[in-house]
């Protein structure tokens, strides 16, 4: 389900728009994962806003930009 991104070979993107059920155990597989110093972009359709309370607790970095009306993307960083 992730990919990496090509204009940063050091992004992986996660696009949890067409999985079925509860995305919250592949992005938290995902963020467990993800090695310091890379990052993570999750692609979704909604602004996944629960999962921020989450990366601040974990310290991650973030950005969330909305893409188009159906598509949301938050940039994590692993600090």
């Amino acid at each position: 389900m992730s990919t990496t991104d090509d204009s940063d070979p050091a992004t992986e993107v996660l696009d949890v728009r067409k999985h079925e059920g509860p995305p919250f155990p592949l992005i938290e597989e995902a963020l467990e994962e993800l090695p310091p110093g890379e990052s993570l972009t999750l692609v979704n359709s909604f602004e996944p806003e629960p999962l921020y309370d989450v990366l601040d607790d974990r310290g991650f970095s973030y950005r969330t930009e909305r893409v188009d009306e159906g598509e949301w993307r938050v940039h994590i960083e692993h600090a």
